[in-house]
């Protein structure tokens, strides 16, 4: 049984759309600064023990049968962030599954190599440019390219993941070609217009932009119970909750390293680590306080456009940038505590990691972090927007190596059972669906 702010709610399965709102409750929890994020109604349950409880009827694609998928992705290696991350593991899951998944993804800069034909998947590379307040993002533009790809593909269902631009045309796309489509909501535009100046009329459009992707599709996929009522509430229907997995045999605590932390806390320090984009929209900055505790050190690892003004507020950090596969691991094991200072993330696969490397993780109460941090158990959830909420919470972990010890064990524990083959599993029972659903419609319009 689930349960938000005290309040009992009934278990619930992924047969279930997503409905309902969030709201601020009237009470903190004792000794937390944050505001408890209370769901006024039941959500489709991501939890391990949720998964395969649905009996779908239909086309069993999980047993036997072999799908063509287009998976439209506005971001694909050689990109380093979660939906790109995302792309990969879904795409290498359908193949073991003997699935046929086709990556429709956007070029990278030019003279950036990208290990496309290292994959046991075809991948479709688009046109793209670069966004000017953010020159390391690359766009995606949509054209015929991307209908001609799926036609020559065989394509049967059509997975929009992130849809914006991309995603988008894809969509108009697939509407032609009479395929079903399923959509995942990643990025929180809307935010980010906010953030990168274009004001409430930017806001405004993002949203309207992601109505008219959102509810052309069968189903939209929300990371998070938060930001599924967000979607709900601004007008996307037949939302539903699908959560990312983590891989918990490289992110393991076992690959702590003696060396590393000599090197990064030679007098001892307490290693408190975020891993992530530099950019606006992370609020990096908020690790200021954290960065002046004593006998702490600060490292972060990952690049972005705000890097420097990451390195002018917090010049005793360590900055490792950018880091990767058993390098990285070895770098979350050898934490002492995991911090994340953005609000607006839809997710957290970092935050996942960092739990499944046994530590103890400090984020915001907002977004993929309410989902993702038990508070008090695994970590601690702060007001979003407070640095020193933050470090207070940093402090009290500090100071208690007991406690630290109990909430990373807790919270590796938790992510044993959120593999991503559990995860991907539960994605291809939304493919299941859909394509059951578009096979009635279909037959119901031809009798």
């Amino acid at each position: 049984m689930r349960h938000f702010a005290g309040r009992e709610r009934r278990p619930v399965t992924r047969t279930e759309p997503l409905r309902g709102r969030m709201e601020p409750g009237a009470e903190a929890r004792p000794g937390q600064p944050h505001r408890e994020i209370v769901l006024s109604q039941s959500v489709t349950d991501s939890s391990p023990r949720g998964h395969g409880v649905a009996d779908l009827s239909g086309r069993r694609i999980a047993h036997g049968v072999s799908v063509r998928i287009a998976y439209v992705t506005e971001s694909f290696p050689p990109d380093v962030n979660g939906v790109a991350h995302t792309a990969m593991r879904v795409a290498e899951h359908l193949v073991s599954r003997g699935h046929e998944p086709l990556i429709i993804a956007p070029e990278p800069a030019s003279g950036i190599s990208y290990p496309d034909e290292k994959f046991d998947f075809p991948v479709v590379r688009v046109k793209s440019i670069a966004i000017p307040c953010y020159q390391e993002l690359r766009v995606g533009l949509p054209g015929p390219r991307v209908r001609a790809a799926m036609a020559e593909h065989g394509t049967e269902l059509v997975h929009l993941a992130g849809p914006f631009v991309l995603g988008a045309g894809a969509a108009r796309a697939a509407k032609k070609m009479d395929l079903p489509m399923v959509a995942v909501y990643a990025t929180d535009m809307p935010a980010y217009a906010r953030l990168y100046h274009a004001g409430r009329l930017g806001q405004a459009y993002c949203w309207s932009r992601l109505r008219r992707i959102h509810n052309a599709a069968s189903r939209t996929l929300a990371p998070s119970t938060a930001t599924g009522a967000e979607l709900h509430a601004h007008g996307i229907e037949r939302v539903w909750l699908w959560a990312r997995g983590v891989d918990s045999m490289r992110f393991d605590p076992a690959k702590r390293s003696a060396r590393l932390r000599a090197e990064l806390a030679p007098n001892g320090e307490l290693l408190v680590g975020y891993v992530g984009r530099l950019a606006a929209e992370k609020r990096v900055e908020l690790l200021a306080d954290v960065a002046r505790l004593p006998g702490v050190q600060l490292v972060l690892v990952g690049s972005g456009p705000a890097e420097a003004m990451a390195r002018r507020v917090m010049p005793t950090a360590r900055f490792l940038g950018q880091r990767g596969g058993e390098d990285l691991a070895a770098i979350y094991a050898s934490l002492d505590v995991f911090v994340h200072s953005g609000p607006h993330d839809t997710f957290g696969n970092t935050l996942q990691e960092a739990a499944a490397s046994g530590l103890p993780v400090v984020a915001p109460a907002a977004g993929g972090p309410i989902d993702l941090v038990k508070d008090g158990q695994t970590g601690f959830l702060v007001e979003p927007g407070d640095g020193a909420a933050m470090a207070s919470a940093v402090a009290r972990l500090a100071e208690d190596p007991a406690l630290r010890a109990a909430q990373g064990r807790a919270g590796r524990q938790w992510m044993l059972g959120r593999t991503w083959s559990a995860m991907c599993d539960e994605l291809i029972g939304h493919y299941e669906a859909v394509l059951a659903a578009a096979g009635t419609l279909r037959a119901e319009a031809s009798a």
